[in-house]
């Protein structure tokens, strides 16, 4: 059975840096996109970044500089390096995948169960 995996959220002062990771485990053929979203209360949830198999990313315009996503293809995981952290980005972050399990003949998106990310002073 396919699962994404979170670790490394936090409680952070502005300024800080956290790094996030997710790892997808399971009888996976292959990952196309593997892509960070986060929900903050209220709010809906939001792409931040997104990296191709290529390695060609993505970034959401309040994010841009500050944080940098990266994956390691051999060991099927995303990373979401995060810094110069602001109130603002305060919320839930959500590892997703676009992968083909075994068996089966297209790709799907799988979600991680989130990661509270928690920024203030």
């Amino acid at each position: 059975q396919v699962q994404l995996v979170e670790s490394g959220g936090g409680l952070v002062q502005p300024g800080g840096s956290l790094r996030l990771s997710c790892a997808a485990s399971g009888s996976i053929i292959s990952i196309n996109s593997m892509s960070w979203y986060r929900q903050a209360p209220g709010k809906q949830r939001e792409l931040v970044a997104a990296v191709t198999s290529g390695d060609s990313t993505n970034y959401a315009d309040p994010v841009k500089g500050r944080f940098t996503i990266s994956r390691n293809n051999g060991q099927n995981t995303v990373y979401l390096q995060m810094n110069s952290l602001k109130p603002e980005d305060t919320a839930v972050y959500y590892c997703n995948a676009e992968l083909q399990p075994a068996g089966w003949g297209r790709h799907y998106h799988y979600w991680g169960q989130g990661t509270q990310v928690t920024v203030s002073s």
